[in-house]
């Protein structure tokens, strides 16, 4: 299978079957998590493996009773930051990385994913006794999709090439 066609087969998960994830598979979502690309290689994500996501659910109402619960967050104190300019911290980028790299790797895989950043910050950190350094960007109900589940019709509306690239006149050429 083409990158292309894992990532168009893709798509949120919000069914889980009761089936739990085998180690092996967690260990390798893991990983691909770990070779994400970070801001100046800083590696500042942090993932916490929450077994039964409905221990979660005094942080979110999302956790569609998948079988496991993976919370990805980045170290502010080991994150890029653009200091020059305006300060922007790239540890939120850095752990969307690791986290698009986990759901595809979930589909590859046969698992089934969703992405939820609707939660409480401050009830999931007092859950999982975060320090204030860790800041947790993405919730990712993991597991088996329950059978026979397709994406929902609306998956595959995509906007066209030309409404989403952007033409912009360069004001100098590079000689």
């Amino acid at each position: 299978m083409t990158f292309k066609e894992l990532a168009s087969k893709r798509f949120s998960v919000r069914s889980f079957s009761e089936r739990d994830v085998e180690d092996d598979k967690i260990e390798a979502l893991l990983d691909v998590a770990r070779i994400a690309p970070t801001a100046a290689n800083r590696q500042p994500v942090r993932i916490a493996v929450v077994k039964d996501a409905d221990k979660l659910s005094s942080c979110t109402k999302y956790t569609f009773h998948a079988p496991l619960m993976l919370v990805v967050c980045y170290d502010s104190t080991a994150s890029w930051k653009r200091k020059k300019y305006d300060g922007y911290d790239a540890g939120e980028a850095d752990a969307s990385i690791a986290a698009t790299h986990i759901m595809l790797e979930a589909a590859d895989l046969g698992l089934g994913t969703t992405w939820v950043g609707y939660f409480d910050p401050e009830a999931l950190r007092e859950q999982l006794s975060l320090p204030d350094n860790i800041i947790p960007v993405a919730l990712l109900p993991t597991g088996y999709p329950v059978d026979g589940l397709e994406p929902i019709a609306q998956h595959t509306d995509r906007k066209s090439l030309e409404e989403i690239v952007l033409e912009v006149p360069l004001s100098a050429s590079r000689t």
